[in-house]
């Protein structure tokens, strides 16, 4: 029977890569409005002073509602009590917009949760259980009793009670709970894919695993903790911009108190001041300064700024990738310097046929016919792509031998093949150009002088020659070569382009020559490779490139990765590497795909960016605020000051009240904007600064002028005295 290659499953990519360079995008998704009310309550609780107050300018917000509450209890007025309604709900808002992006964190770690049951553990005692053949015990004891060193054993159908790594077996686990694939993994001792994460299923054989945690500090229990925003640090930047804008409140609040005497003093300066209504009474004055001063302060940016730290970290998790730190996410933004490992990464996993180039006298479709057959019985992946391309290029098939005799690939003899006997007795092999020149000359066959031009010229082409030779009747011939090639995944080249005009270097790593190495990297279009990179060489790269002020991203999965992955300013672990590698990054990838990185270092870019653009917005927008309260604040005692009244609002009293309701609902309808974030698309930092500008900074502008006119007109129409 002819051999068949094993199945192998596909694991989706959680976003599959668009590389037209016009319609890709980073996003998180439309907000449904049901989340608004669901985290409403939650938005409630935050107006305890207590908690408030790490947000400077939304607790200054709240005083002075809790201010105008009092002056409106003293003095009423409609004027009062709606500018009192309108503040509170400007800090319910602000309030709004974090407890929704933290209602996405809990419902992710509900789902999680639901993965973290009571587990009984079967320690193992006695004898070390590395040592085969010797006896060891097994304890039934609860998960939770389960030390960093403990060796458990987990069969078929039993969970993974803690995160460790296998010392002893290879077994099939289901990860749905943790990376939402359907499709089970492979863990297996000895190598960089053997840790598994606490509250995952064996699915088949037997495992004995290491326990690598602490009691309480799980992989999953943190993950929990990341996601709901527990532990969710301001970052350097955040902490930057929450100064300014403290700055900017102490400002605008020394401004504002100045007002009244500053006021009084003119009207004694000027005498008598004409009247302006109720502007002017003792009752309004209080509550028309904290008005102004609301909207002085930059409230929008200060509501929306912790909801967008936390959808950034959110829109990670979203694809599967674990940020231990929000910091981690906004320094993927800033990232100059990217290294990706070649393969796996840039390439496949394994090396693929790519021609077949007979030698003189050879047809290319009978030297494709010897490959296919000298390959059935290899089962390597090379193997299986020698079988592909045969099919794929001369629509070969395979035709049964009820007398073949099947010779598997050995490391020993380096070659597989296939011995058909009966009339015209037939062998074919192949495999490494030397093992299969040995065996022709040991069939009483001659190399023919071309087979080491075609070698060469696959070699220095960087890829790898497989020679195919055959015996008919005891005469042995060489019929040609395969010619191996890494084969570089499609897209990469236009994504490493985008990334070009992001300003971001890439650098491929790679163990290969450095003749193979340029060429990959060429084909490829990466800046600059590495070629034998050691693991000292990763890390020496790393730190060279830091010590010239850039910040560098990497990827790995090995023990011998965790130097480097600790000191890259990004390191993004794979899921399926060692715990060394997941405790020394900062980020874990948990569908284990490498390329990944170039989409967290996108979503980086994404949460600077959505925080420039709303901070621009926010600057922006109060020219209107002012251009609508100041006028009809000061207009009375400086006559001139109304010819700024260029929305031409009603009144005073219309004016402030339209300014103090745009500043509450603008937060609201950013709120899909903050969490969703700007849309991205790669350009250079000039680029993006002036599209902020003119998007952003000029609608900061012309929205308030056309909102506050349109809302001053509505309330002439239903508060006719206004």
């Amino acid at each position: 029977m002819t051999p068949q290659a094993p199945a192998r499953a596909h694991r989706p990519r959680t976003q599959p890569p668009d590389t037209d360079g016009r319609s890709y995008r980073v996003g998180a998704g439309t907000l449904d409005p049901t989340q608004l009310w669901r985290a409403l309550p939650q938005a409630l609780r935050k107006l305890n002073p207590a908690t408030l107050v790490r947000n400077p300018v939304m607790f200054v917000t709240e005083v002075g509602a809790a201010l105008t509450t009092g002056l409106a209890v003293a003095s009423p007025s409609v004027f009062g009590w709606l500018i009192t309604v309108w503040l509170w709900l400007t800090v319910v808002f602000a309030n709004l917009a974090e407890a929704v992006a933290e209602s996405r964190g809990r419902a992710q770690a509900d789902s999680l949760r639901r993965t973290r049951r009571q587990t009984t553990a079967r320690r193992l005692t006695g004898r070390h259980p590395d040592s085969p053949g010797l006896p060891h015990d097994e304890q039934e004891v609860s998960a939770a009793e389960l030390r960093r060193g403990d060796f458990v054993v987990v069969e078929a159908g039993e969970l993974v009670p803690g995160d460790g790594d296998v010392v002893q077996g290879v077994a099939s686990v289901d990860e749905s709970a943790i990376t939402g694939e359907s499709a089970p993994v492979i863990r297996e001792s000895g190598g960089d894919r053997c840790a598994v994460t606490g509250g995952t299923r064996v699915l088949s054989d037997r495992i004995v695993v290491r326990i690598t945690q602490e009691p309480g500090a799980s992989f999953l229990d943190r993950m929990i903790s990341l996601v709901e925003g527990a532990k969710r640090q301001k970052t350097p930047n955040e902490l930057a911009l929450n100064l300014l804008l403290v700055a900017l409140t102490f400002v605008f609040l020394m401004a504002t108190v100045t007002l009244q005497p500053m006021a009084i003093f003119s009207t004694q300066v000027m005498g008598s001041v004409p009247d302006t209504g109720a502007i002017n009474s003792d009752g309004v004055t209080g509550i028309v300064l904290v008005s102004l001063l609301v909207c002085l302060i930059p409230t929008t940016i200060g509501a929306l700024l912790s909801a967008i730290g936390i959808a950034g970290m959110d829109r990670m998790v979203q694809r599967n990738v674990l940020a231990m730190s929000g910091r981690a996410v906004e320094a993927a933004g800033d990232v100059h310097t990217l290294l990706l490992d070649k393969t796996g990464t840039i390439t496949f996993g394994n090396r693929r046929a790519a021609l077949f180039l007979p030698v003189a006298h050879v047809r290319d479709r009978e030297l494709a016919s010897a490959a296919l057959l000298s390959s059935l019985a290899d089962e390597t992946p090379e193997g299986r792509s020698v079988v592909t391309l045969a099919r794929e290029q001369y629509g070969l098939d395979t035709v049964p031998h009820a007398d073949a005799q099947w010779v598997p690939f050995s490391a020993t003899t380096r070659m597989s093949g296939v011995d058909l006997g009966g009339p015209g007795a037939r062998s074919l092999r192949k495999g490494a150009a030397t093992a299969v020149a040995d065996w022709v000359r040991e069939q009483g066959g001659i190399v023919p002088a071309g087979l080491d031009a075609l070698v060469k010229r696959v070699s220095m082409s960087g890829g790898t020659p497989l020679a195919v030779a055959e015996t008919v009747d005891g005469t042995a011939r060489v019929l040609g070569i395969i010619h191996l090639k890494d084969m570089v995944k499609p897209g990469l080249s236009e994504r490493f382009r985008q990334l070009r005009a992001m300003g971001i270097r890439t650098v491929m790593i790679t163990g290969d020559n450095p003749a193979t190495a340029a060429a990959i990297a060429a084909e490829a279009g990466v800046d600059d490779f590495l070629a034998e990179a050691t693991p000292e060489d990763k890390l020496a790269l790393i730190k060279q490139e830091q010590a010239g002020g850039k910040l560098v991203a990497m990827t790995g999965d090995g023990t011998n990765d965790a130097p480097a992955l600790a000191q890259a300013d990004v390191g993004v672990a794979m899921n399926t590497g060692t715990s060394a590698a997941k405790e020394a990054g900062n980020m874990v990838d948990l569908d284990s795909d490498p390329t990944k990185i170039i989409e967290i270092v996108e979503i980086g870019k994404q949460l600077l960016i959505t925080r420039g653009a709303l901070t621009a917005f926010s600057i922006t927008n109060d020219i209107a605020k002012y251009f609508a309260i100041l006028p009809a604040m000061f207009a009375g005692v400086y006559p001139a000051l109304g010819a700024l009244n260029i929305m031409d609002l009603h009144s005073p009293l219309s004016a402030i009240l339209s300014a103090v309701i745009f500043n509450a609902v603008v937060i609201v309808a950013l709120i899909p904007l903050a969490l969703r974030g700007v849309r991205y698309r790669p350009s250079s930092a000039s680029a993006l600064l002036t599209r902020n500008l003119w998007v952003y900074g000029l609608g900061g502008i012309i929205a308030p002028f056309l909102a506050i006119k349109f809302i001053d007109v509505a309330l002439v129409q239903f508060i006719p005295g206004i």
